[in-house]
């Protein structure tokens, strides 16, 4: 076994970084055991080096993180920053000196992985990013590696737990939207600032990163079509448990049937009680993966917090540092296929549609005609009616989300139309 230790340089060091470097610390045996070689904790850079870290040396902690990395000794970075800059600049500062890199920066590689995997490549080093989709659950390297012999059609998962615990709570309990998000700040799930979470823009990351590994193409957070959740209501999920259904935020990347070309979006839908997605519950995350040889694929556990994303980290860390040892490198980037990224009006899919509409004969034969007229089908109709007012909703068969906006578009023009309340797909059937 080789005696000199491997040095790593460990950027942020809140809640995740904390952890990880707990965890290089108390099982520092165990790591060397596995990977051959002592790994050794060569500097942490921080913003606020007066804040006291309990289990590291306060010598190790340094403000000048750029100082840390051209030291010229250290074999590995650990950059768990977030955000663009500076963490961007750093990495590529690593590559420049001779270190690998494990990163937990899904905003950043959403943006700028093309760029950042050919800089590693440059410089014959790895980048490695487990913690950067869906916290312990492994999931990127099994897509990148265990499944690199198979064809990956489909991706669908709730790969963000704030949101998630907000719809469980909805659909458990009946609380509206707020309630169950207050809930959620209260427990810790939920920043207070949400935006990004209940926006959808954290799973919109997650979701351009796991579609350039699952079709071998380069997808940007720009290419993902984007919807958050803050408008479904409880009447929502009362529509969707008569359907046999619940509503989950997903994360959906499809192949187009002739291989041609690929999708990737992020939205509310309602999904079949029976499908696995639906028993994902409180702020566990869930991937649904479809090849055609392995077939259906499921990977469930906690998808945040400190201890699971660490862990992912240190699952890198191990195979980047046993890398180190053989001289080599893991897989990087694959784009061969260079496949575009089709607009959401090319996706084709079911759709549940609530209206505010008048209470008088010939309504529901007007709002039918123009569902025809604009090539969707109608699969179901329920109508409520009192006083003159009426709720109307439409399920539809399978038709492209272009062709469902010009239908509600078309709709919010008749005089009989009071108001669209709710547009939902519905996925998973």
């Amino acid at each position: 076994m080789r005696t000199r230790p491997l040095k790593v340089a460990l950027l942020g060091c809140g809640v995740v970084g904390s952890e990880v470097a707990r965890i290089m610390t108390t099982h520092a045996d165990d790591l060397t055991a596995r990977i051959g070689a002592p790994v050794e904790l060569a500097g942490v850079a921080v913003r606020r080096p007066s804040k006291v870290r309990e289990g590291i040396d306060p010598a190790l902690v340094t403000t000048d993180a750029t100082a840390l990395l051209k030291r010229g000794d250290i074999d590995v970075v650990i950059e768990v920053i977030g955000g663009i800059e500076p963490a961007r600049t750093l990495i590529t500062t690593a590559f420049e000196n001779g270190a690998s890199v494990v990163s937990a920066n899904k905003a950043l590689l959403a943006q700028d992985g093309a760029a950042l995997h050919a800089a590693a490549e440059q410089h014959g080093l790895d980048l490695y990013y487990e913690a950067a989709v869906a916290g312990a659950i492994p999931l990127v390297r099994p897509m990148r590696e265990s499944l690199a012999g198979d064809k990956i059609n489909r991706v669908m998962g709730i790969v963000n737990g704030t949101t998630n615990f907000i719809l469980d709570k909805m659909d458990s309990t009946g609380a509206g939207y707020q309630e169950a998000l207050d809930e959620a700040t209260a427990l810790g799930y939920a920043e207070a600032d949400p935006t990004a979470d209940v926006e959808g823009y954290d799973a919109a990351a997650k979701a351009a990163i796991l579609a350039g590994i699952a079709f071998h193409t380069r997808v940007r957070l720009d290419d993902v079509y984007r919807e958050g959740m803050t408008e479904v209501s409880a009447a929502d999920f009362a529509s969707a448990k008569r359907m046999g259904c619940t509503i989950k935020l997903l994360a959906i990347l499809e192949r187009a049937a002739d291989g041609e070309s690929v999708t990737a979006r992020v939205h509310p839908a309602m999904i079949p009680l029976s499908h696995p997605l639906a028993s994902v519950r409180e702020a566990y995350n869930a991937v649904f993966v479809e090849a055609e040889a392995a077939g259906r694929l499921m990977f469930y556990g906690p998808g945040a917090g400190g201890s699971p994303t660490a862990s992912a980290v240190l699952g890198d860390l191990v195979a980047v540092c046993r890398n180190k040892l053989a001289e080599a490198t893991g897989p990087g980037e694959s784009a061969y296929t260079q496949l575009p990224v089709s607009p959401m009006g090319d996706v084709v899919t079911r759709y549940h549609i609530s209206l505010d509409v008048a209470d008088k004969p010939g309504v529901l034969a007007q709002v039918a005609t123009t569902f025809a007229e604009h090539g969707v089908s109608i699969d179901t109709v329920r109508q409520q009616g009192k006083d003159g007012e009426a709720s109307l909703v439409v399920v539809t068969h399978r038709a492209p989300d272009a062709a469902l906006s010009g239908t509600v578009e078309a709709l919010r023009k008749l005089d009989t139309v009071r108001g669209v309340a709710s547009i939902m797909r519905v996925e998973g059937e």
